[in-house]
């Protein structure tokens, strides 16, 4: 996406509409406002493309209804898709405020004793609810000056977690989830549902058949010169890392089909991007249909079982994917599911957005119990690992990012791509082995990146589920990356398929229900599989779950950190039951 299609934020400066006197005092204020909250935007968020974020400010201020209509024209021409409307006195509330129903907004009222700007913030509230129009309203701790352009620290972080969640439901609005194959081993979150899609977060489903890949690469239709670069800098980067071979001797396949299986699914990764995004060279060959993708912003590939019995299997497909570069160089990462998960592969979407970095996809294997770990290998465990861990475990699929050889402040991090060097890049793929495919599993061939992640990273589990009777929740959990001395490690790895990529993950312990402790954090997880973002943004994805009414059933985020729309509070006072409520009262964004 270019970055003058990127949605951009509206900013809507509010004022007191009495003219005489009134209103001429306050122009310069409200506009001022405005003005310094765009440049807060601007320079602190970044779209998925690495550039700033551009805002869209009314022509004037707002001080009635014809006003509100201008602005609203304004932002219909530039593709706004989230709006603030921002105050430092009292207006008009009903006349005033933002009425599309498909935008998330928010309210900052300035929080001074000059003007009663707290007072417009709770009557404009007042009237979203009535109507029906979640809206997130922000109010500051502290009383400032009337004319004090600064914007305290409690006021910036909530002004963040509203643009992040909002910009991320405005970029998904109108794009496609792109479904290769079909449902996987029976697992339900490949089962794509069109209509969760469609009616929460406004996403096409695209479906193609998985023997689209093998008609393209039979027939040639992919870029033939990018091939050959991309399959020259596998051989050097991937191949060279290449594992030894832990098949039985009656399986094991020659050197002559590995080499044509490296061929192979580099052609699968060059394809599975086409199928997404397009790709305008393809044109010049005499394919201009395939040449224009499916507008896909997100995807999964199914593998399992049809494809893979007979195929090379797509692992190293989705982990190029599913990193921040690839032959071409260091770019932004795509999220793409393993067995075509659409569920996961959403959720990586919802992180991905939030941070703009890559997306680690895993299973949720094990739960290793600290008398487990000591019974196994002989050690007790120490420091975070002293309560247990969870194995985040899949066949290969995982970003490379995940490795953690990126670093900052010389610890190991995950960041966008527009901060990654090339010396970080070749860490990733130094720390990556490539070993052939389980054939047992993968009974086409292929090959299965193997990685240990560093310690000590934060990190925040999430993963959306389909409930009959209730529709999408949201699981979330944050926590740090784990690892163990290397001799209690191999022990613990060869006790499951060893030639698959290993995250251990330690969630942060609340002492009661979900996170009683870290059994408790696997069992009530809802699925097989997580979407494993950096950092703690368990608020963030709050945040975007409220706009989404998608409700969170489970979390460990501290309470001083959620943020939802004012009219939540209306519906009960237990935080847990009122989301649940408001979610069902308001139903899907687009239905």
């Amino acid at each position: 996406m270019k970055n003058n299609e990127y949605p951009k934020i509206g900013i809507r400066p509010i004022i007191d509409g009495r003219r005489k006197g009134i209103r001429e005092s306050l122009e310069e204020t409200t506009m001022n406002m405005a003005k310094n909250v765009a440049g807060f935007y601007v320079e602190n968020l970044r779209y998925p493309d690495g550039s700033p974020v551009e805002c869209i400010i009314a022509d004037t201020c707002i001080g009635g209804v014809k006003e509100a209509a201008n602005c609203a024209e304004k932002f219909k021409r530039n593709n706004v898709g989230l709006t603030l409307s921002v105050t430092p006195c009292w207006c008009y509330g009903s006349e005033t405020i933002d009425m599309d129903p498909l935008i998330p907004k928010a309210i900052w009222g300035f929080n001074g004793t000059e003007r009663p700007g707290a007072v417009y913030l709770a009557a404009a509230l007042a009237a979203h609810s009535q109507k029906g129009l979640p809206t997130f309203g922000i109010y500051g701790h502290d009383v400032q000056d009337l004319g004090d352009m600064s914007i305290p620290e409690d006021v910036q972080g909530k002004l963040l977690r509203f643009a992040k969640a909002g910009l991320a439901v405005a970029i998904m609005r109108g794009k496609s989830y792109l479904a290769i194959g079909s449902v996987s081993m029976g697992i339900a979150g490949s089962i794509v549902n069109p209509e969760f899609l469609q009616e929460y977060l406004g996403l096409r489903s695209e479906f193609v058949d998985s023997s689209e890949i093998l008609r393209r690469i039979q027939l040639e239709i992919y870029d033939k010169d990018e091939y050959k670069k991309a399959l020259e800098w596998t051989i050097k980067n991937c191949a060279v890392n290449e594992g030894d071979d832990y098949n039985p001797e009656h399986l094991k396949r020659s050197r002559q089909q590995k080499d044509k299986d490296w061929e192979f699914v580099v052609k699968m990764t060059l394809i599975m991007r086409d199928l997404m995004i397009g790709n305008d060279k393809l044109h010049k060959i005499g394919y201009s249909e395939e040449a224009m993708g499916h507008n896909a912003i997100a995807g999964g590939f199914q593998g399992q079982r049809q494809w893979t019995d007979f195929l090379p299997n797509g692992d190293f497909s989705e982990a190029i994917l599913n990193s921040s570069f690839d032959w071409n160089g260091i770019r932004e990462p795509f999220a793409f599911a393993t067995e075509d998960d659409h569920l996961n592969g959403i959720s990586m979407l919802f992180g991905k957005l939030l941070t703009n970095t890559a997306q680690i996809f895993a299973d949720v294997r094990t739960y290793w119990s600290p008398a487990s770990i000591q019974r196994v290998a002989g050690w007790k465990p120490e420091g975070v690992l002293a309560d247990g861990a969870i194995h985040l475990i899949n066949s290969g699929s995982c970003t490379l990012d995940g490795t953690g050889r990126q670093s900052e402040d010389g610890k190991p991090v995950m960041k966008p791509f527009w901060k990654i060097n090339q010396e970080e890049v070749d860490k990733m793929l130094g720390a990556t082995k490539w070993y052939p495919a389980s054939l047992e599993y993968f009974r086409g061939g292929g090959y299965s990146s193997k990685f240990l992640t560093e310690p000590g990273m934060p990190v925040t589990m999430c993963r959306i589920n389909l409930v009959k009777g209730i529709g999408p929740v949201l699981q979330i959990a944050e926590g740090v990356t784990a690892t163990f001395p290397q001799e209690v490690f191999d022990k613990i790895d060869k006790r499951t398929d060893k030639t698959w990529p290993s995250t251990f993950f330690v969630p942060r312990l609340t002492g009661k229900g979900h996170f009683k402790d870290v059994y408790s954090v696997m069992n009530y997880w809802g699925a097989n599989h997580g979407a494993i973002s950096y950092g703690h943004i368990g608020a963030d994805l709050i945040s975007l779950a409220s706009m989404l009414s998608i409700p969170v059933c489970m979390h460990n985020v501290d309470e001083d950190r959620i943020f939802r729309p004012s009219s939540w509070a209306a519906f009960g006072s237990d935080a847990e039951g009122s989301d649940y409520r408001a979610c069902e009262a308001y139903g899907p964004l687009y239905k």
